[in-house]
């Protein structure tokens, strides 16, 4: 079973959240991006240089408000 995580800075506002998940360990580990409002729906998979990156783009401001 998969652990998603939710960002603890969501708060009282769960429509405005991602949730991630290490959906393959190991040498080809894969990192699972999804909304947190639609469980089942479509999901990100990304390697971990990808979600480092996406993170420090986030955190950068450069994704908008």
């Amino acid at each position: 079973m998969l652990h998603w995580r939710k960002s603890s800075r969501s708060g009282s506002q769960p429509q405005n959240c991602v949730e991630c998940a290490l959906l393959a360990p190991g040498p080809d580990a894969v990192v699972g991006v999804r909304d947190s409002t639609d469980p089942l729906g479509p999901r990100l998979a990304l390697t971990p240089e990808a979600w480092r990156a996406l993170l420090v783009w986030i955190k950068g401001g450069s994704a908008g408000p």
